[in-house]
């Protein structure tokens, strides 16, 4: 299994409400409708920041999403399809600032299992 994490930073031109809701609404079935996706993607996560009194500081991005490959041949295809490359990638660049979105693929280790 691969998870690829990306911490989200929106397009300029887009304010934050706008962000999430074509992030969540446009964007999350449209990647959900790759073909390959129902084979080699095990799970894929959206998160949006809140306001709340919180003991950490927020870091300055506009959400994140997390997607889980079942191998990294499974990300290629998936990443590699006609659908992301002709549909889904550009759908990106309508409310992602890519040069300032940063990605990070690894190998996920478990410390507290989910709870039933």
């Amino acid at each position: 299994m691969i998870k690829m994490t990306m911490l989200l930073k929106r397009n300029p031109d887009i304010d934050h409400v706008a962000f999430v809701r074509h992030h969540r609404e446009t964007h999350g079935p449209l990647f959900r409708s790759i073909p390959e996706a129902k084979t080699h993607v095990l799970r894929y996560i959206q998160t949006h920041p809140t306001e709340g009194d919180f003991p950490v500081p927020q870091a300055d991005f506009d959400g994140t999403a997390e997607i889980w490959f079942d191998s990294p041949e499974g990300m290629k295809a998936v990443l590699g399809s006609e659908t992301y490359e002709q549909k889904v990638f550009p759908d990106e660049k309508t409310f992602l600032d890519h040069e300032n979105t940063l990605i990070l693929v690894g190998e996920q280790t478990e410390i507290i299992e989910e709870k039933a």
